[in-house]
């Protein structure tokens, strides 16, 4: 199994739901973070004063898939989160060597 965490914008998080249903996967996380990337923030103005604004909304997606859905779930993730601009996201792919049930305590295949 693959854990998926990707980082979207907060406007993306419906198209990527759905671009996941597509693939068949039901199950995610999401999560309001704030963070930059490469572009480091940007300037803004509150009440005529400029700031710099370095830590900006992002909504993290998290779910967990079969080995072989993997690819194809990202594809469908970047494909529905893409922009084309500066701070579009990442997506994060890590192993996950086992799963447990809270509800009955038992290892999840």
């Amino acid at each position: 199994m693959r854990l998926l965490k990707a980082i979207v914008r907060p406007d993306k998080v419906d198209a990527v739901k759905d671009a996941l249903a597509a693939e068949g996967i039901a199950g995610m996380t999401v999560t309001e973070v704030r963070g930059h990337g490469k572009q480091k923030g940007h300037t803004a103005i509150y009440r005529g004063q400029e700031y710099q604004v370095t830590l900006l909304p992002k909504m993290e997606i998290e779910v967990v898939v079969q080995d072989h859905l993997a690819e194809s779930a990202c594809a469908a993730i970047i494909t529905a989160a893409r922009t084309g601009e500066i701070g579009d996201g990442r997506v994060f792919v890590m192993p996950v060597e086992r799963t447990y049930s809270i509800r009955t305590g038992g290892l999840e295949e």
